[in-house]
C-alpha cells in the first residue's frame, strides 16, 4: 500500500502519518503543495492520495483534474476544511472519490480508505 499525500500544514502531514500508521500503513510520501504532489504521482505508482484542498502554487482542486488527466482510477480523498455544499458538489465534478472534513478521527479516515484500499486495523 503506497499513500501519496498532499498537505501544506506540516502538522496536518503529522498527524494523518500517524492516523495512517495505526491503520497499519506505512509506505506514505508526502508532498507539501499540488505542483510537488504531481511531479511524485507522475514519477511513482500510487494506491490512493490524499490531500487538502487549500494549498500554494496548485490546490488541491487543480490537483485533482491533473491526476484525472492521467488516471481516472485511482482513489483521491480530498480531506478539507472546505465543507460547503458547493465545495464539496465541485470536488465531486471534478472526480474527487471521498470526502473528509476536518478536524477528523483515525476511524473516520480508515471508514473512507475502506472504500478504496484494502485497511488493516
Amino acid at each position: 500500500m503506497k499513500v501519496l499525500l498532499v498537505d501544506d500544514s506540516g502538522t496536518m502531514r503529522a498527524i494523518q502519518k500517524r492516523c495512517l500508521n495505526k491503520l497499519g500503513i506505512e509506505d506514505i510520501c508526502d508532498a507539501d503543495d499540488g505542483v510537488t504532489a504531481l511531479r511524485l504521482f507522475e514519477a511513482t505508482a500510487f494506491d490512493v492520495v490524499l490531500t487538502d484542498w487549500n494549498m500554494p502554487n496548485m490546490d488541491g482542486l487543480q490537483l485533482l483534474k491533473e491526476i484525472r488527466q492521467r488516471n481516472a482510477d485511482i482513489p483521491v480523498i480530498m480531506i478539507t476544511t472546505e465543507a460547503e455544499r458547493n465545495r464539496v458538489m465541485e470536488a465531486i465534478q471534478a472526480g474527487v472519490s471521498d470526502y473528509l472534513v476536518k478536524p477528523f478521527t483515525t476511524d473516520g479516515l480508515r471508514d473512507k480508505l475502506e472504500k478504496w484500499i484494502p485497511v488493516r486495523i
